[in-house]
Parts: structure tokens; sequence; C-alpha cells
């Protein structure tokens, strides 16, 4: 996952052509360069002649206040100020408002090749669209094994090891009338403080029964059996019960999952032949949103255990 996340890159073209750019400066060749950064610079310090400890892996706005403070400089200070904005690690410059940029500005990228475009819109807007248009295409993304069901309207991922059941699980949580977003392998995709998941294109809508194949779950149960996206909220892990080792009742074992950088709550259930497995899960689900509520059953009955046992002493 690591070494994906160093080579996704957006090339500059793939930019003129999603917004429409109009190119000022800069040939053909120019917009083979990378964009790795999802966000943008708006230079502020650059132009007043500071240099260090610039980000320059950026897409560059520059907007009415940048045009405004840099009119009131001569062409060889605006060169100077414009130098390091232009340089070999900045990916090309957007002139929002419709500007076409000044003299010094598109003399230097002319002689760079160094791509510069104009945009009709406001800059707000062009941020907004942007910023989201990046964070998407250069997501940090990652693949993981297990189920992901959408039940009482949360992400459920459902790990194990293969053979323990997961998918039946899932079919039998599809007829209860939860919803299977996918099976075996799952799509995740961070954005920001939240984790995103699908099925990958091939296996969308499609549920592995052991002894019985590949069935779709919307041509069996209907399309309200199946979400094609949905965000993580929850992991269970299913491990086999094993009776050697000791499990404490009231302290279940309550852990988190670090999924691309971010720690999602998991918990880890032991399961036996002959309970109802579907069950057990909406009961974990259950508890896990009146837990996010407050309410938490376990520390509940340990508080009213310990109340009871002053009670008694008290009699004595």
């Amino acid at each position: 996952m690591a070494n994906e996340e160093l080579n996704k890159r957006v090339y500059v073209r793939s930019l003129k052509e999603e917004f429409g750019l109009e190119q000022v400066t800069g040939s053909d060749r120019s917009l083979d360069r990378w964009i790795i950064a999802p966000d943008i610079n708006r230079p502020g310090l650059e132009l007043t002649g500071y240099f260090e400890s610039n980000d320059l892996k950026r897409v560059v706005i520059l907007g009415t206040k940048e045009f405004e403070y840099m009119s009131k400089f001569d062409y060889e200070t605006q060169k100077q100020r414009f130098e390091i904005i232009t340089d070999s690690f900045t990916p090309c410059i957007i002139l929002s408002e419709g500007f076409i940029g000044m003299d010094s500005l598109r003399d230097l990228a002319n002689a760079k090749d160094f791509p510069i475009f104009r945009y009709d819109g406001k800059t707000y807007q062009l941020i907004v669209d942007l910023v989201s248009f990046l964070s998407e295409k250069l997501a940090p993304t990652d693949n993981i094994y297990g189920v992901m069901m959408n039940i009482y309207g949360r992400g459920i991922m459902i790990t194990g090891k293969s053979g323990i059941g997961k998918s039946e699980l899932a079919l039998d949580l599809i007829n209860r009338g939860h919803m299977l977003v996918a099976d075996d392998r799952i799509d995740v995709t961070r954005f920001h403080t939240r984790i995103m998941c699908t099925a990958p294109k091939l296996l969308k809508r499609m549920l592995e029964i052991r002894g019985l194949g590949i069935v779709d779950v919307t041509r069996m149960f209907g399309a309200n059996a199946y979400l094609n996206k949905c965000q993580l909220d929850f992991v269970i892990k299913l491990v086999k019960y094993n009776e050697d080792v000791d499990q404490d009742r009231l302290n279940p074992i309550n852990e988190t999952r670090n999924i691309l950088g971010l720690d999602v709550p998991m918990l880890t259930i032991p399961i036996t032949e002959g309970k109802s497995l579907s069950v057990i899960i909406e009961a974990a689900v259950a508890n896990y949103l009146l837990d996010k509520l407050g309410f938490n059953s376990n520390e509940d009955f340990k508080r009213r255990y310990h109340e009871e046992l002053q009670n008694n002493k008290g009699g004595q």
C-alpha cells in the first residue's frame, strides 16, 4: 500500500480537461507535470519575498488580492517574487476571476515552459472544487479481505479467517433486511478523517456462498439488499471460541484496528456452532450505537453489582 500511495498522482493535463481551463502559457509537454498533493497554495509570504518553509508541491491559485498586491511592484521585482512559485516542483498556476496575468509572470512562465491557466469563476468556488477533485483522486487506498455490511445505517466490516463463515453470515443478515456493500475484498479509501468502503468493480453485488457459488444479491433479494459504498464505522472480528482461553464476560475484547492511519473501533466475538450469529452481530451493532450515545450496558451492570454489594454489607 505504501508504494501505491507514493505513486499516486494526477497530471496537470487531467486538471485542464476536468475544469475546462484556458491555457495561458506552457507547451503541451508542460501538461505532463505531476500533482501529488491534494491541497492548494494561495501564496502570501512568497509574494512578499519570504521563500523559506514553502510547500512547493501544490497547485497555486492567484486571485484578486494577489494581483492587487503585486501591482505595487516594478517588473523586475515581480519576476523575483514569482520565481519561487514557478519552479520545477510547482505543478501549475491557475489565475481565477478571469485574470490573464501580469507580463512579468507570463514572460517567466514562457521562459520555463511552465503551465498557467485562466479560470473565469470565483476563487472560492475554484478552491472548493479543486480540493474536492484532488482529494478524491489522491486519497490513500487499500484493500482488506472480509465482508462489508450496512447494518442499522452503520458501516460494519466483518473480518475473520477464511472459512469462518463471513459470507454465510452476510447472506443471513441480508435476509434480515440489512445491506451488502462488499464480499471477500473491500476497497477502502481515506478522505480526511473518514474511511469509505466499496467493492471492486468485478465483485459489486456479488456474494460467494460455499456449495452454492456466486449469487447476485440484487436479483435474489431486490435493490434494497445492496449499497454501492458506505463509511466505515465499526469492525467486528470473528474468532473461533477456545474453551482453554478464559473469557471475561463483563469485559468484552474492545480494540481498535488501524486502517490507513485511522483507528477504527473493533470488537472481537468468539463464535461457536449452534448460535444465531446474525442476531449476535445485530446486538453488537445495537450495543455499539448505544455506547456512542453514552449507554454502556456492561458498565451499568457492574455499577449495579457494586451497589448491591454495598447494600448487602450495610444490612449486615
